[in-house]
């Protein structure tokens, strides 16, 4: 037997060889298995679901809040960068500013939660999980928006940017509004698509959270893809300076934005990834509460 066939062993032998420090090494440095990172973020899920209403709603105007410097910072660079063809591929970085603090700051996002509460009900489907996450979107999505119109009231009805950076945040804006509604909706499944998956990532991330909330929202960025919160900042901004009416903020923007949003993050992520693994935990001895 060759040297190379000495050292070619089975995975149950290399397995009984390891002693427990070097074995405790490998699992360290294996990737978490798909239903690990399912049941890590269903537990998640199960704790947002029991939240208070006005906890998640605090956490909600937050993140509504905070989302707001995904609109402004792409806007100071527009202003501070000279007009070239790479000039979107760097201010799109600004975009991905205030997923940072939201993602990092565990606070509410809509989008977020078209994947985390969801999984929960599809674990262990009932009327009483179905009623938790109506209950959870409601808040979190109303308080998002709230907040979003409060934000872009401050930027539109202050003097707290120079006018070359309001210009700037009106011309930024306009993609929002500028996509009739089926392709609206279209862009709105991909920002949904990738949103969702940035929340399955996390939990294999590790320390590299921050780059997998970069890369993740800069592809939004880039894309031109809507997202239901961001973009409500920047639509709400332009009803507030007299550039859209409401009517155009709720047909153009809103509907197609939320509906497309839903459709990427449940459809194609929570339902998608829960099926790969459903098999694996059924035949687990796992037994969750079916209330």
């Amino acid at each position: 037997m060759t040297d190379d066939d000495a050292n070619r062993l089975t995975p149950a032998a290399s397995a009984e060889d390891l002693n427990e420090g070097e074995q405790r090494a490998v699992d360290h440095q294996s990737r978490p298995s798909a239903a690990l990172i399912h049941e890590t973020i269903r537990v998640e899920g199960e704790r947002e679901l029991e939240r208070s209403g006005f906890a998640l709603m605090m956490s909600g105007l937050a993140a509504g809040l905070s989302i707001g410097f995904s609109v402004v910072v792409p806007a100071i660079l527009i202003v501070a960068l000279p007009e070239a063809p790479w000039k979107h591929l760097l201010t799109s970085l600004g975009y991905t500013v205030g997923f940072l603090i939201v993602v990092l700051g565990r606070q509410q996002l809509f989008t977020e939660n078209t994947l985390t509460p969801v999984l929960p009900m599809l674990r262990a489907p009932s009327w009483r999980r179905a009623g938790l996450v109506l209950r959870l979107w409601l808040i979190v999505l109303l308080s998002n928006v709230a907040a979003t119109w409060i934000f872009s009231a401050v930027l539109a009805h202050t003097p707290v940017f120079e006018p070359e950076i309001k210009q700037a945040l009106a011309a930024f804006s306009q993609s929002t509004m500028a996509s009739p509604f089926w392709t609206m909706l279209l862009k709105a499944v991909f920002a949904g698509w990738l949103i969702a998956l940035m929340v399955w990532l996390m939990p294999a991330s590790g320390d590299s959270k921050p780059f997998v909330i970069i890369i993740v929202t800069y592809v939004v960025a880039v894309g031109h893809f809507a997202h239901i919160i961001a973009g409500s900042v920047e639509a709400s901004y332009l009803v507030q300076i007299g550039e859209a009416t409401l009517r155009d903020y709720v047909l153009t923007f809103f509907v197609p934005t939320l509906l497309g949003n839903m459709l990427g993050g449940i459809a194609l992520v929570a339902c998608f990834n829960f099926g790969q693994v459903a098999p694996e935990l059924q035949g687990s001895d796992r037994r969750l509460p079916r209330d």
